[in-house]
């Protein structure tokens, strides 16, 4: 991490500004991830991390597939913002529009001598 400034001198940085970058190194693969604030430094370690663990978790015909179309979602966002637009609104279609019947509904209430 440096905390190099361009307008404090060398011997005193401005805390306001912080420090100007961060490079992540994965032990495991050595990916390196060099990001400016400390929110997306971390953002990049977990993201990271979480796609190793999903890697492990998948056989290799699921890992091809999945990244088969994080390719074309990626490449296109509007394309995966309509798409999941679009399922939403087959889930509305589809849903029922009245909830289950409650079975006790069908019992009349029975006053006096039974």
């Amino acid at each position: 991490m440096s905390t190099r400034s361009g307008t404090s001198s060398p011997s005193r940085p401005d805390p306001a500004v912080g420090w100007d970058q961060a490079t992540f190194r994965c032990g495991l693969c050595g990916a390196e991830r060099t990001v400016t604030t400390e929110e997306d430094y971390l953002q990049t370690v977990g993201a990271h991390r979480d796609a190793h663990e999903l890697m492990a978790r998948l056989n290799p015909i699921e890992r091809d597939g999945l990244a088969s179309i994080l390719r074309v979602i990626l490449s296109a966002p509007e394309l995966g913002a309509e798409f999941l637009a679009l399922v939403d609104q087959q889930d509305r279609l589809c849903a029922p529009t009245t909830s289950p019947a409650d079975p006790h509904d069908d019992l009349q209430a029975t006053g006096g001598d039974a």
